[in-house]
């Protein structure tokens, strides 16, 4: 009997201990990914300093929409669920968005003007794609007002 419990004992310590070393692993990853994607990050971003003017900041919203895209996808990556799906569709819509208006801000009068409310519209559109993706998988109809999250 005491030779039956201890071998559980030993079982139970040793399968502990390896799921241990696979949570262990799987956090070294995503901390290395982290680490990863802020150096990318850090190198797009001094890249942006060689420029001026409305080039620089557009390359800042560029390198500061990636590195937002790369950590939902990794969210998505180590925990896929479909909320984390759609923050990562999320995220590519505002990063296009924020590059988008940025572009704009070279234009001048009617032009400006035209081009933010393209810029706005085609966000409202990949909002509207992200919804309507979203209730098909949940089995919802988009227009029922079945979701309490409001637009900004």
């Amino acid at each position: 009997m005491k030779i039956q419990l201890m071998s559980i004992a030993v079982a139970l310590a040793f399968a502990s201990g390896v799921a241990q070393a696979q949570n262990t692993t799987a956090r070294q990853v995503k901390n290395a990914d982290e680490d990863r994607i802020e150096a990318e990050y850090k190198a797009a971003k001094a890249k942006c300093d060689t420029m001026k003017d409305n080039a620089k900041d557009i390359c800042q919203k560029e390198a500061k929409g990636k590195e937002k895209i790369a950590k939902a996808e990794l969210d998505a990556k180590t925990n896929p669920t479909p909320a984390n799906q759609r923050k990562v569709q999320e995220a590519k819509a505002d990063a296009a968005y924020d590059v988008a208006k940025e572009r704009c801000d070279d234009m001048k009068g009617n032009e400006k003007d035209a081009c933010q409310k393209q810029a706005k519209a085609s966000h409202e559109r990949a909002k509207a794609d992200i919804k309507r993706a979203d209730s098909k998988a949940t089995g919802t109809s988009a227009g029922t007002g079945s979701t309490s999250k409001t637009s900004k």
